[in-house]
């Protein structure tokens, strides 16, 4: 049984005080960490602060993009040892807006996997599909495309750390759109990642990996998601940027 895991990306949103007051109020509705994996990924300012609020809690701290170098002269970059040292222990890799507005490739992404897994910590890793791929009739071969691309690589380092990766499927049309993947079209993709990444990692590591759905996750439509065999969990964007939102949607969620 996998256990099922809900992050917030808060994206660029919060300043470190807005996030404090969000995090002593997701603690005060006291969501429980025994019966789900709870995350959240604030901008990198508020990372610490994050961090330092949810100590003890069992809720962990999540960073939104890493460097693929550890340090060095890298203008704007955030490098992997400074982000375990102000308290992540995971992190966002290949979210579509780095690929689409930031140009990350699928070699660039794999770099990143390899630093945030073999640095000990574990990787929500992005997948999804386009409008007009979607359209096109392409979504199988696209996220075969992108998880062979990255993973392939990683094959080696993942024989033992495949509980380190977490896989977020979240069609690129239905991330802020309000447009929400049925919960056939979610468990349909859900179910081709599985099967791929059972050809890539073998069978058992397939059934142990969680993937999460993310686009425009709400409360009202949790629990139609979770009721699919293979959604392990939810990576939730504007939904979580209320503290009542998103531990509505874990508790939801939890249950299922």
């Amino acid at each position: 049984m996998r256990k099922p895991v809900f992050a917030a990306n808060w994206k660029m949103n919060k300043t470190i005080h807005d996030a404090e007051s969000y995090c002593d109020s997701l603690l005060k509705l006291k969501p429980d960490t025994t019966v789900a994996d709870i995350v959240v990924a604030p901008p990198f300012t508020a990372v610490n602060a994050v961090a330092t609020r949810l100590k003890g809690s069992g809720i962990q701290t999540a960073a939104q993009n890493v460097s693929t170098e550890l340090s060095g002269a890298f203008t704007g970059e955030i490098g992997l040892p400074m982000l375990t040292e102000a308290g992540c222990s995971v992190v966002i890799v290949g979210h579509s807006e780095r690929r689409t507005l930031f140009g990350e490739s699928p070699g660039v992404i794999s770099s990143k996997l390899e630093r945030v897994i073999s640095g000990g910590l574990t990787a929500i890793f992005c997948i999804g599909e386009t409008l007009s791929e979607r359209e096109q009739g392409t979504t199988d071969n696209v996220l075969k495309h992108q998880l062979e691309m990255s993973l392939k690589p990683l094959q080696a380092l993942l024989s033992d750390r495949d509980r380190q990766l977490i896989v977020a499927y979240e069609p690129v049309w239905a991330i802020g759109t309000g447009k929400v993947a049925t919960p056939e079209q979610a468990q349909l993709a859900h179910h081709q990642i599985r099967v791929i990444l059972g050809n890539l990692l073998g069978t058992d590591a397939a059934k142990r990996i969680r993937i999460q759905y993310g686009g425009s996750v709400k409360p009202d439509n949790t629990a139609i998601l979770m009721s699919q065999p293979d959604i392990d969990g939810a990576l939730v964007g504007g939904a979580s940027l209320a503290p009542d939102s998103f531990f509505d949607i874990v508790r939801i969620g939890s249950v299922v």
